[in-house]
């Protein structure tokens, strides 16, 4: 006599449908960004004080096929740091920025324009705020490679528009006018993914209106005339600037 150990089972077998997809097995590297992706989610919302076990149930996954990709927090924060912070970074930029033949203000406002609708997106903002509000991890390293790779590039631009010839190290004003332009773009895209307010054209379109971000360029632009207004010797004045 045979005897049925499990009938559910066995009625789940014969009901299924005959046509329904087998669940296909996950390979290395699926698997990586399937952890990967949900965690840049989860630490959007939850921010870094979120417990590993509940990351890996948002996901779908066990804890220890987790720790079986990232073996500690750290190494999936870093993970996280790359694909969200330096993967989006364009090498295009470095080569809009160095280039002569176009003007600082159109370099500048082409720049934004990209910077503002590709890197600046909800994950990247949320995630850079829970950052600075507990170990400073991201941040430290964002606002480093800031500091190496574009701050000095929009310094020497600006001095350039100025007729500056000065390779000194930017001064306390210039580097606070920098920051005024550049976190006035970081505020906007705060104000659509922390404080949930509307953005003027982005409700109508994914990106940033180029005339908006060429308005704070010129703005900026115009602000630095009073920084070299008494500088000598390291400066030459264009004619359209006296």
């Amino acid at each position: 006599m045979r005897i049925q150990t499990n009938p559910d089972k066995a009625n789940e077998a014969r009901n299924a449908d005959p046509q329904a997809p087998a669940r296909r097995r996950m390979g290395v590297v699926e698997r990586e960004r399937q952890i990967l992706d949900g965690a840049i989610q989860f630490f959007s919302v939850h921010g870094f004080g979120g417990q590993l076990r509940d990351l890996a149930k948002s996901i779908g996954v066990t804890h220890a096929l987790l720790y079986h990709y990232f073996p500690t927090k750290q190494a999936l924060v870093d993970r996280v740091y790359v694909e969200v912070f330096e993967g989006r970074w364009r090498d295009e930029w470095d080569a809009l920025l160095d280039d002569p033949d176009k003007s600082v203000e159109d370099k500048f406002t082409a720049f934004y324009l990209e910077y503002v609708t590709i890197t600046l997106s909800r994950e990247f903002v949320r995630i850079l705020v829970f950052s600075g509000l507990t170990d400073h991890t991201i941040t430290d390293r964002f606002f480093a490679m800031l500091r190496t790779r574009l701050f000095p590039r929009l310094i020497r631009e600006t001095r350039r528009f100025r007729g500056v010839t000065s390779r000194a190290k930017p001064s306390e004003r210039e580097m606070e006018l920098l920051t005024g332009l550049h976190g006035g773009f970081f505020y906007i895209t705060m104000r659509r993914w922390i404080y949930a307010q509307d953005v003027y054209s982005e409700s109508a379109h994914d990106g940033y209106d180029e005339q908006l971000v060429r308005d704070r360029v010129r703005a900026y632009l115009h602000a630095s005339r009073d920084l070299f207004a008494d500088t000598t010797g390291s400066t030459r004045k264009r004619p359209s600037q006296r």
